[in-house]
C-alpha cells in the first residue's frame, strides 16, 4: 500500500465476481479504468488430490481425478490410467475397441468443456444467448455420458486395463444423432457469435499473448497453439489410437487481429470442436465394423485385482481440453500405494501469464482476457 501512487488504488475482483468462475481473486492495481499490475491470488477450494493419490490405491484414486477439471473428467481419467498401464506393461495389451471407446467418451468431453468455454466466454463479454445455445448442446453429451457410466459429471468410466462397463446398446446410434444434429448447431453459433462485429471489437487485439511469452510460461493447449504453434499431444506424443485417427490440429493466424489475442483462442476451441466431431465420427465408423461388441467381450478383462508396478518415477502426460495434463509416478514396487503423485493442470500455469497479458489495459479488457483464458480452479488448486 504505501508504494501505490496517488492515484492508483486496489480492487479485489473475484472469487465473487461471475466473471472469475469459482473461487479466484484478482488483486487489481488500477490508475482509474487502468490496470496497472494484476496478481492472482489462487486457491480456497483444496482439493488436495495429490494427497488423496498417496493414500489410496492407484484404482480407487481414479474418482479424485474426475474432481479435478471436472468439466472433462473422462480426458482426467484417461491420462491417469495410461500412465499406471504403461508402469504395469499393459498398454499394447488393451484391445482396440477399448481404446476407441476411450477415445470417443473423451472427445465428446472434450466438446462439452469447450462448449462451456464459449458459452461462459460469451456472458463475460455480454453476450447471453450463445451460453443457453451452447448449454442446450452440452447437454445432449452429458445425457449420453450418464448414460453409458451411470454418472453425470464425474464418470469413473475408464478403468486401469479397461472400463467400468461397455457401451450401452445403442450408444454408437445416439452418438450417429447427435452429430447429425450438432454439425448445423456449430453454423449457427458461427454465424451468431464468432463473426460478430461486437464480439470482435471486445476480443481481437486484446490480450496478446507471444508465443515466446506462452513457452517460457508452460502454457498448453488452445492458450499455445492460438499463439501460432502446433502442439498437440496427441499428435506428439501419438497415444491410445489417435495415430490411426485424422485430424487437424486449429491454431491461431491473427485473422480478426494480433496472432495469440483473446479471438484467436476462441476461435481455436471453436475448430477443434470441429475437430473432436471428427474424431468421433471416425471412432464411430470402426465401432460399428470392424471393432463390433461380441458376446465374450470383456471390458473388464485386464483390470488387475491389485496395482504394484516396479520401482520407478514415470511421467504421463495427455491432450486434454485445456492444455497439458500430466502424473508423475514415485512407486517403490512393493505397495499399491504410489510414494508420490504430483499433478500438472494446465490451467495453473495458463492462468500463471495472466499478469503478463494485463498490464495497461482496460478493466472491461481484463475480463475478457481472463474469460479467454478457459480455468477451471479445481485443477488450478489441487
Amino acid at each position: 500500500m504505501s508504494e501505490l501512487a496517488p492515484e492508483e488504488m486496489i480492487i479485489n475482483i473475484g472469487p465473487q465476481h461471475p466473471s472469475t468462475h469459482g473461487v479466484l481473486r484478482l488483486e487489481v492495481i488500477s490508475d482509474g479504468e487502468i490496470v496497472k499490475e494484476v496478481i492472482p491470488h489462487m486457491g480456497y477450494l483444496h482439493r488436495c488430490f495429490e494427497k488423496h493419490a498417496e493414500s489410496l490405491s492407484y484404482g480407487k484414486t481414479i474418482p479424485f481425478t474426475d474432481r479435478m477439471d471436472y468439466l472433462a473428467s473422462m480426458n482426467n481419467s484417461h491420462a491417469f490410467v495410461m500412465g499406471v498401464e504403461r508402469m504395469l506393461g499393459l498398454e499394447k495389451e488393451i484391445p482396440k475397441r477399448i481404446e476407441y471407446i476411450r477415445v470417443l467418451v473423451c472427445e465428446l468431453n472434450r466438446i462439452a468443456s469447450h462448449l462451456i468455454a464459449i458459452g461462459t466466454y460469451g456472458i463475460d463479454i455480454g453476450a447471453f444467448t450463445p451460453f443457453m445455445w451452447c448449454f442446450r448442446d452440452r447437454e445432449h453429451i452429458m445425457n449420453m455420458l450418464e448414460w453409458a457410466s451411470g454418472s453425470r459429471m464425474l464418470y469413473n468410466y475408464i478403468w486401469v486395463g479397461g472400463l467400468f462397463y461397455d457401451l450401452p446398446v445403442g450408444f454408437e446410434d445416439r452418438c450417429e444423432e447427435f452429430v447429425a444434429y450438432f454439425k448445423p448447431k456449430l453454423v449457427e453459433l458461427d454465424e451468431l457469435l464468432t463473426n460478430n462485429q461486437i464480439f470482435i471489437s471486445r476480443t481481437a487485439n486484446v490480450g496478446e499473448l507471444p508465443l515466446e511469452v506462452a513457452i517460457n510460461y508452460g502454457c498448453s493447449g488452445p492458450m499455445l497453439r492460438a499463439s501460432g504453434l502446433k502442439w498437440d499431444l496427441r499428435r506428439v506424443d501419438e497415444y491410445s489410437v489417435y495415430p490411426e485417427i485424422d485430424f487437424e490440429i486449429p491454431i491461431g493466424k491473427g485473422e480478426m487481429g494480433k496472432k495469440g489475442d483473446c479471438w484467436d483462442r476462441y476461435k481455436v476451441r471453436v475448430d477443434e470442436i470441429v475437430e473432436s466431431v471428427k474424431i468421433i465420427e471416425q471412432c464411430l465408423e470402426r465401432l460399428q465394423k470392424d471393432l463390433k461388441r461380441t458376446p465374450d467381450f470383456d471390458p473388464r478383462g485386464l483390470v488387475p485385482k491389485k496395482v504394484s508396478p516396479k520401482a520407478q518415477d514415470y511421467y504421463i502426460r495427455a491432450e486434454n481440453p485445456k492444455g497439458e495434463l500430466g502424473f508423475y509416478f514415485i512407486t517403490d514396487g512393493r505397495s499399491d500405494i504410489p510414494r508420490r503423485v504430483k499433478a500438472r493442470g494446465p490451467s495453473f500455469n495458463n492462468l500463471s501469464v495472466l499478469p503478463e497479458l494485463s498490464k495497461n489495459i482496460l478493466i472491461a479488457d481484463l475480463i475478457a482476457i481472463l474469460g479467454s483464458i478457459d480455468i477451471v480452479l479445481g485443477e488450478v488448486d489441487r
